[in-house]
């Protein structure tokens, strides 16, 4: 099932199904613009919508709203889906108009006036430069359409989720890149994929912790397995332990002896090994925008500190 509106407030929202158009880069290729003007973005948007239909014919029903910009997947996979909570909350101020065909969904593009996006849509220059570039998407409406057209969608975009070749095309032209592969993804296969690709990078470990903060934001969580350092998701923000060099040697070495200046240098240079993880990892949370917090942890009950 896709996941529940981000704007939902009072009772039950409508369920949105939460995507992107993954825009795969050719090498090093050059990428002339970040955004695109309203016109080009709602030809791209008309793309994606008859796209969307082929994979499941009733999300020709619902109300497709996107924005022409693309993004870094850790801005799209971030606890609350704050990007398409964005695109949701400026769609409801969009103007409705009259339709010939009652049944059939708006297609609703942002598009930049001027150079700029509106709302907070526009992309981090921080994280420009990716191979893998994200426009995001959702599709609302009829809560009983959205459910059935995001189980079809999630249960066929990551096998078969191809982009027609014009709107590949269309991408490529209208942002002035190389693209390679362009296909759709819900938010939940975009996770999959970060989380084979954070395997592959070594971080593993972390990311059932950041799973976590996106899916079950008011869950809890630990990453608890040295040599990794000691880390808890609680009540939406992560608490990393910071540990002395006596207090380190304690919990991830205490088998090893320092009675000699060539064992002292060597467990330097592994607490030096472990703070630059501690800071890595510290990274990826701030990237995903999961808060951070540092606890000092030099006493026997580190978890009760965290």
């Amino acid at each position: 099932m896709s996941p529940a509106s981000p704007s939902a407030s009072g009772r039950s929202a409508p369920l949105h199904v939460l995507g992107a158009l993954a825009l795969e880069l050719r090498g090093d290729a050059t990428v002339d613009r970040a955004a695109l003007p309203r016109q080009d973005a709602g030809a791209l948007a008309e793309k994606v919508a008859r796209d969307l239909a082929g994979f499941a014919a009733e999300a020709a029903g619902l109300d497709l709203i996107t924005v022409g910009a693309h993004y870094d997947p850790v801005e799209l996979l971030r606890p609350g889906w704050p990007l398409h909570r964005e695109l949701d909350q400026l769609a409801a101020n969009a103007p409705r108009e009259r339709h010939a065909d009652a049944q059939a969904g708006r297609v609703i593009a942002f598009g930049a006036h001027d150079a700029q996006l509106p709302g907070a849509l526009a992309p981090s220059p921080d994280y420009a430069g990716g191979p893998l570039r994200l426009v995001p998407f959702l599709l609302g409406g009829d809560a009983d359409r959205v459910a059935r057209v995001g189980d079809l969608l999630e249960s066929h975009l990551l096998e078969r989720g191809m982009a027609g070749a014009d709107t590949a095309l269309a991408a490529q032209a209208a942002f002035g890149l190389q693209v390679e592969h362009a296909r759709y993804l819900t938010v939940h296969d975009l996770a999959a994929m970060m989380a084979m690709q954070y395997e592959h990078a070594g971080l593993g470990p972390l990311w059932p912790l950041l799973e976590t903060a996106l899916l079950a934001p008011e869950g809890e969580e630990w990453l608890d397995a040295p040599p990794e350092p000691l880390v808890h998701y609680s009540e939406g923000e992560a608490r990393i332990a910071l540990f002395s060099p006596a207090a380190w040697h304690a919990r991830y070495a205490p088998e090893a002896p320092c009675n000699t200046e060539e064992c002292r240098q060597t467990l330097n240079r592994r607490y030096q090994h472990f703070e630059a993880r501690l800071r890595q990892i510290s990274a990826v949370l701030g990237a995903h925008a999961v808060p951070v917090t540092f606890v000092h942890c030099d006493g026997p009950a580190e978890r009760e500190a965290l």
